[in-house]
């Protein structure tokens, strides 16, 4: 039986850590075996998914971390 997991993300996808490590739990736990994973945009979240970001310097890639979790089937639409 697969385990599933639901990850809400609320905030903004740069300003905050949150994003970032929820996206990085749900790239971890996508290279399982028999795992479902979810991520729910919610609030400001929704920006995490815009096409095109420009990325502040230093900071990660949110939009390429949830194409990975898109190429992966992982994302609920």
């Amino acid at each position: 039986m697969a385990e599933k997991y639901l990850i809400t993300i609320l905030d903004a996808p740069y300003g905050s850590e949150q994003p970032y490590n929820a996206l990085r739990l749900a790239m971890s736990l996508a290279k399982r075996e028999d795992t479902e994973v979810k991520i729910y945009l919610t609030i400001d979240g929704v920006y995490c998914a815009r096409m095109g970001q420009k990325t502040p310097e230093g900071y990660y890639n949110i939009e390429r971390m949830i194409e990975f979790l898109i190429a992966k089937g992982k994302v609920a639409t």
